[in-house]
């Protein structure tokens, strides 16, 4: 896939460690050291109690599908269809991105399915979170 470096993001110095995690494969969010609350994007300050006391960790990675939408007409530098997601991390943060490692199609697509975070490495400054339906574990 062509990628348009228009339309890739920006990091700023509030999100840089979350894009420097994604590059070597972490997902990193943060948490208030005051009041406890996990949150996202990024920012040098709680959104809940607006403590700057604000420590980054690395996530589990597990999610859910929140939400969707099938894009059938993107620009003519992206593959069509795609998903643009809301997912709801096992951390608790919602964060939007896509789902990638299959079909992109209601029938598949299935709001509450498990998913998993993988990195797509678009450039070599910029990491893209994404999320795949989660592997089944070896259950007896």
């Amino acid at each position: 896939m062509a990628v348009n470096p228009k339309t890739l993001p920006k990091p700023t110095p509030e999100t840089q460690h979350f894009w420097e995690g994604a590059r070597v494969g972490q997902l990193l969010l943060q948490q208030c050291d005051s009041c406890q609350h996990i949150y996202f994007p990024p920012r040098p300050f709680c959104p809940d109690c607006a403590s700057p006391a604000v420590t980054i960790f690395q996530a589990s990675g597990k999610g859910r599908l929140y939400s969707y939408v099938i894009n059938h007409r993107p620009p003519r530098w992206i593959e069509a269809p795609y998903s643009i997601a809301v997912v709801e991390l096992d951390e608790g943060p919602r964060m939007m991105s896509n789902i990638v490692e299959v079909e992109q199609t209601p029938e598949a697509l299935i709001l509450d399915m498990p998913l998993e975070v993988v990195f797509d490495a678009v450039t070599d400054d910029i990491t893209l979170v994404k999320f795949k339906p989660a592997s089944i574990g070896n259950e007896a």
